[in-house]
């Protein structure tokens, strides 16, 4: 991984889309600051399109669609995209799996809730489960005290032998039951939305992340950034090729001000 203060002028300029992870890459301890609110009101004021992708719940993702300054977002962990067409004032929203697929996912995953439950002492379901549609979220640091690292590698192999998808985030454990992944949601949101293939526009796109979940984002674009706290995870299947100094927000505020110095506009 490469400081961030060794981007290339060009790269920084040629940037006219921003992928970005939100916990711990958007947000810093969990919250939301000011600069980096900012930083996305002036990124797509720019002409930056900014997509957040996410492995929070779909009615976080309501809310974000809705009241960010962003062009869509892609939420638990590639199961859907939401995008706000603001001058009808209607709400696209495409999923993965159909609503009885879906169904049948969340009936499978209550059985392994009560497993994960039941063998790692300490983890929870995470505080905004009520608020998913496909995904089973088990908290391990968010609003639990942290558990070890062989609790948490101890959940992901609990739903994996129960046949799903499993992917450790900065804080929970999410797994589900479908082929989807933060990528392939992405690519459907590019084609669908922004109307352009995801490949094409690699050469003008970045991701920024910090986590395991993201490591096929950091495997498949070019201009792959991790904000500092990436650093946290020793082991994970991608990394990123850029590095900024700052750790979560205070990051992603750096990254946002090295594409906007250079386009001219700070």
């Amino acid at each position: 991984m490469q400081p961030l203060s060794q981007l290339p002028l060009a790269t920084a300029r040629s940037i006219n889309f921003v992928f970005a992870d939100i916990d711990d890459t958007i947000t810093t301890e969990g919250c939301l600051s000011a600069a980096s609110y900012t930083a996305i009101e002036n990124l797509t004021a720019a002409g930056i399109r900014v997509i957040p992708v996410t492995g929070r719940p779909a009615g976080w993702c309501d809310l974000i669609a809705r009241l960010w300054p962003v062009a869509g977002v892609v939420g638990e962990n590639g199961a859907f995209y939401y995008a706000y067409q603001r001058a009808d004032r209607s709400m696209v929203r495409v999923f993965a799996a159909t609503e009885q697929e879906r169904s049948r996912n969340r009936q499978k995953l209550t059985q392994v809730r009560e497993q994960i439950l039941a063998e790692v002492s300490g983890s929870a379901v995470a505080a905004d489960q009520s608020f998913r549609d496909t995904d089973l979220a088990i908290d391990f640091c968010e609003d639990v005290a942290p558990l070890a690292d062989k609790d948490v590698q101890r959940i992901q192999a609990i739903f994996e032998a129960a046949g799903a998808v499993a992917k450790i985030s900065s804080i929970h454990v999410n797994g589900w039951f479908g082929t989807h992944d933060k990528l392939t949601m992405t690519q459907r949101f590019c084609r669908e939305i922004l109307k352009v293939e995801l490949h094409d526009i690699l050469e003008e796109a970045m991701f920024v992340g910090d986590s395991p979940n993201d490591a096929p984002m950091f495997a498949h674009f070019k201009h792959a950034f991790g904000v500092d706290n990436v650093r946290d995870f020793a082991a994970m299947d991608a990394y990123p090729a850029w590095l900024s100094k700052g750790r979560g927000g205070e990051g992603f505020v750096e990254i946002a001000h090295c594409l906007l110095t250079a386009r001219g506009w700070l």
